[in-house]
């Protein structure tokens, strides 16, 4: 039994590093109806959101985020892998002032409910913030790196 609890915590720390909390406003719970691509028109409100797009990585785990576009209302087209693709039930991006802030929620694969909630560095070029795993009810800080 210890061992399997040690392995459990194990998981947990892998599942989990990280280097900052995300503060301040919260973020919407629900999927948004905004379209999936803006209009031509749009485009030019969509630049805040565009360092957004790429293929971001967990270095403590290798559990990947690729965003391929960002909507001018900031819902975000996205996946999720762990390594198995699994899809996002939400996946919004928000400007708080001149911070990008994100949220995506897992709803299968025994995720239901997990939550990333982080925010955009553009020092550093990393998404830094927090992981909720719904099922053992434990926040963890993450950090996910630009994959080149």
């Amino acid at each position: 039994m210890e061992g399997l609890r040690h392995r459990a915590r194990r998981l947990a720390c892998v599942l989990i590093h990280g280097v900052a909390l995300v503060t301040g406003a919260a973020f919407a719970q629900g999927p948004s109806s905004a379209p999936a691509s803006p209009s031509p028109a749009a485009s030019g409100a969509e630049a805040p959101f565009s360092a957004l797009v790429g293929r971001w990585v967990r270095p403590d785990g290798g559990y990947q985020i690729t965003i391929r576009s960002v909507d001018v209302r900031g819902k975000l087209d996205a996946g999720y892998a762990n390594p198995n693709p699994l899809p996002f039930q939400t996946a919004e991006a928000v400007r708080d002032g001149a911070t990008l802030k994100l949220f995506f929620e897992l709803r299968a694969g025994g995720y239901n409910g997990s939550t990333y909630k982080l925010a955009y560095d553009p020092v550093s070029d990393q998404l830094k913030g927090v992981y909720f795993q719904a099922v053992a009810k434990q926040q963890f800080d993450v950090v996910f790196v630009r994959s080149k």
